[in-house]
């Protein structure tokens, strides 16, 4: 099998580690790196969670420590829905894996460098660390294949009327990402919000009955419940678990679950009501070159079978 070479930046975040779970379980992934910054919680605790799900799930890979801070915001953090810790109730057994020598921006430079094939950057937090490493090091752009980034929201956000969370924390480095002329895939939340699993379909894993599928399936009761409260007028939104940052790493290895199409897209930096808002041409008005793939469909039967079989899987490893 020829595996996809991949980086993953992420900011655990229940369902960042939801998202690690499937990229480790995917054996067309071969990952060369993680990767970590603020957003969910603080990098402290960020870095701390990758490095302890990481180990917990028998994996040997590089964890390396972005930026503390976004570019030129105050920090805002999402503790409200993913706990103090950033994993909800979760509680892991000390990490194993140390933290990398190197920092994320060398780290990632270093590992894109020395690929003999392009690398695919799957990205599920803020766009800090990518942002600063095409600042630092704009010739490795020809060495990733494409981004595949859960953030954004063509129709409406959910920080602020317009703005995904994401985005939201530093729209500064997600714009110089979005201009980058490098490929990018975005799951934005038209498309996450139809990307779920129910509360009735958690019996699948709970039906397992080990300590890993109940550890599992409290993370994700953990999370519809610190979220039910947001007034997204969808059916049955008190119910169903957005599984978003899964969606980046599920559209890497399966990408026919998915529809999009391609869009001019940029990043509002400076709107006093749009901060960070992705602002997707759907009628072409800019005339600019479109420079996104905008996900908005997703087989979702298939992407929570996919996401289960993978629970299974790492059930069976760590036993």
């Amino acid at each position: 099998m020829n595996k996809i070479p991949v980086i993953i930046d992420c900011d655990p975040g229940i369902d960042d580690v939801m998202a690690l779970l499937l990229a480790f379980a995917r054996e067309e992934l071969d990952i060369r790196l993680i990767t970590t910054e603020p957003g969910n919680q603080t990098q402290e605790k960020t870095i701390y969670n990758a490095r302890a799900f990481t180990s917990f799930m028998k994996q040997n890979i590089e964890i390396a420590r972005g930026l503390d801070t976004p570019f030129f915001h105050q920090l805002e953090v999402a503790a409200e829905v993913h706990g103090e810790s950033g994993l909800g109730d979760m509680v892991l057994p000390a990490p194993t894996l140390p933290e990398s020598s190197r920092s994320a921006i060398d780290a990632m430079k270093d590992v894109l460098q020395s690929s003999e094939e392009p690398i695919v950057l799957i990205a599920t937090g803020p766009l800090t660390n990518i942002g600063a490493l095409f600042l630092a090091h704009p010739e490795v752009k020809k060495k990733i294949r494409y981004i595949s980034y859960m953030g954004g929201a063509a129709v409406g956000g959910n920080t602020t009327p317009t703005t995904e969370f994401n985005v939201f924390v530093d729209p500064h480095a997600a714009d110089i990402v979005f201009r980058s002329g490098v490929p990018i895939v975005m799951s934005g939340l038209d498309l996450t919000h139809k990307s779920f699993v129910t509360l009735e379909e958690i019996a699948e894993v709970e039906a397992l009955e080990t300590e890993f599928a109940r550890q599992i399936s409290s993370l994700m009761k953990f999370y519809i419940h610190h979220t039910k409260q947001t007034p997204f007028h969808e059916e049955n939104y008190e119910t169903n678990i957005r599984l978003h940052d899964l969606c980046a790493v599920s559209y890497v290895v399966t990408p026919e679950l998915f529809k999009g199409d391609e869009y001019h897209v940029e990043i509002e930096i400076e709107g006093r009501l749009t901060r960070g808002t992705t602002v997707v041409d759907y009628m072409e008005r800019t005339g600019l070159p479109k420079n996104v793939k905008v996900l908005h469909t997703v087989d979702r039967e298939a992407f929570r079978k996919q996401f289960f079989q993978a629970i299974e899987k790492m059930n069976r490893l760590i036993g």
